[in-house]
């Protein structure tokens, strides 16, 4: 059977037709914010061991999440967390970055899968079969499994963050570009997990500048 491409031009061409083996899904969390690495997971689940209430994280609750990661974790056959740094996102753009997350989460994976299938309409170059579904966090387990784990790791370094940059708020908003994040960065400025490819960032950056300059004229 030919393979078709996505209208999107994926990194890898989507391939439509089932392989035996096992199946990874992989999906990430962290492309919008303003700060903060993005996250992908890869998840392998074990069809002897379901893990109920699996679903888009974004449609569930901060608690349900939490009680489904612990889950997911301890019943799936494997899986793998992955980042790609604030330093990258810069350096490659945040969707090559996305895909450069993916792509370490599928390899960190302890089991090699047969078949990948990924959230949304583009694919990481990966060295296995995979498959981009538009849609796949709410309609594929294996990938509502990853959501989920990428969202609640993601949370919880925003957690951590907040800790070390609390004038930000990074616990509330999460690094996206609330217009309490907004007002945070045009008192303060940046800080070192900012995104300063990102507009909001950069202007911020040039708006300190401006004060700068003003005021020591």
């Amino acid at each position: 059977m030919r393979s078709r491409k996505s209208s999107n031009k994926p990194e890898q061409i989507a391939l439509h037709f089932d392989v035996p083996g096992l199946v990874a899904g992989v999906d990430e969390a962290g492309r919008g914010p303003l700060a903060g690495p993005v996250v992908a997971a890869a998840v392998i689940l074990d069809d002897l061991k379901p893990v109920k209430g699996l679903a888009d994280s974004k449609v569930l609750t901060a608690k349900a999440r939490d009680r489904l990661y612990d889950e997911i974790r301890a019943k799936a056959l494997c899986c793998s967390i992955a980042e790609a740094s604030v330093e990258e996102i810069d350096q490659i753009n945040i969707l090559q970055a996305t895909m450069l997350a993916m792509r370490r989460a599928v390899e960190g994976l302890r089991l090699k899968p047969a078949k990948v299938l990924v959230d949304g309409n583009r694919l990481p170059v990966l060295k296995v079969t995979a498959e981009a579904i538009v849609k796949g966090d709410a309609t594929v387990a294996a990938i509502s499994a990853a959501s989920i784990l990428a969202k609640v790791h993601r949370d919880r370094l925003c957690l951590q963050l907040h800790e070390l940059h609390p004038q930000y708020g990074f616990a509330e908003h999460k690094g996206y570009s609330t217009p309490e994040h907004l007002a945070a960065l045009r008192a303060h400025g940046a800080c070192a997990v900012h995104r300063r490819s990102f507009a909001p960032v950069r202007e911020a950056l040039e708006g300190v500048a401006v004060a700068q300059t003003v005021a020591t004229a």
